[in-house]
């Protein structure tokens, strides 16, 4: 065997093994039935302590070591938590994963790239591969990160779709003459199905007001965690009236018809906008094939016509 083949057989053989250690950290993190109602009857933070404690959560912590220092270097502002938390990925173990993953992708496409290096042609030498490392390591300590703004815009979509039916709901409730405290309950006992992501995050809220929470300072931090606008107001309204009193039933109206206007604009942007794009598309492939229909038979008649004049 050749000493090229045997040094691509090892890089191929770690690469193999780190999949396999991350595929089987996550079949053992997946849980038992037991478990997952464990989750949803104890707080968050007391079970990402029971997890810091089993084994495979200590291991998974020691392998996120390192992407937690590459994301303090590339992370200045604390922009990484405010994704977490907007892509729903607040638990110990998935926060672990993304470190994890934060770490390993640079070293298995660098190992990749070398692996090329090692079995390629001529072409894959010199500042060829040079290049090629450098945007390996570009991509494997950028592409996690991609990754989790993309998780974190398409969650904030789908939230950002549920606020009218949010705030539909929340006049019902206090119509009915439920408290703050009752109407977000019965919220996530039962509007899970109706507002299946904004459920999901009431739910956190209702776990930290049973735990002792403030009930203002709660959802003021839900809001700056989610960082949609629309939410925030609809928050504010709650808080205020919280604090001071008063009917809420007109300003949550009020913010209703505030955001049916502006998705309104926005609709109307959109579709100013693709009627443009549409235009474009019209001259550029139906006008063509308009105008042969259309002045074709003319254009071959005064050929003809010009054939036999010659």
């Amino acid at each position: 065997m050749s000493p090229v083949l045997f040094a691509g057989l090892i890089v191929a053989a770690i690469i193999a093994a780190g999949l396999a250690v991350i595929f089987l950290l996550l079949m053992i993190d997946r849980g038992s039935s037991h478990q997952r109602v464990q989750r949803r009857l104890l707080g968050v933070d007391q079970i990402n302590a029971e997890f810091d404690q089993r084994p495979t959560g200590l291991l998974l912590n020691l392998l996120s070591g390192p992407g937690r220092v590459i994301d303090g270097l590339l992370d200045d502002d604390g922009e990484s938590a405010s994704l977490l938390a907007q892509a729903g990925w607040r638990s110990n173990v998935a926060r672990a994963t993304y470190y994890m993953a934060q770490a390993l992708t640079p070293m298995i496409l660098l190992l990749a790239t070398f692996l090329l290096w090692l079995l390629g042609s001529e072409r894959f030498h010199g500042p060829v591969i040079l290049v090629f490392a450098f945007g390996a390591v570009a991509l494997g300590l950028l592409g996690p990160r991609w990754v989790l703004r993309s998780r974190a815009a398409r969650r904030m979509e789908l939230i950002r779709a549920e606020v009218p039916q949010f705030i539909h709901i929340l006049v019902l409730l206090f119509e009915a003459g439920l408290s703050t405290r009752q109407a977000l309950a019965s919220l996530v006992r039962e509007g899970r199905g109706v507002l299946p992501v904004l459920g999901g995050e009431f739910e956190l809220v209702m776990r930290q007001l049973d735990a002792g929470g403030d009930t203002g300072d709660v959802l003021r931090n839900m809001g700056k965690h989610l960082d949609i606008s629309e939410l925030s107001s609809v928050l504010g309204v709650i808080r205020q009236v919280e604090r001071y009193g008063g009917e809420i039933r007109e300003p949550l109206m009020e913010s209703l018809h505030v955001l049916e206007e502006r998705r309104s604009l926005e609709l109307r942007e959109k579709v100013n906008l693709l009627s443009g794009r549409m235009t474009v598309v019209m001259v550029g492939f139906f006008f063509p094939a308009l105008l042969i229909f259309v002045a074709g038979p003319a254009f071959v008649s005064i050929i003809k016509a010009l054939g036999e004049v010659n």
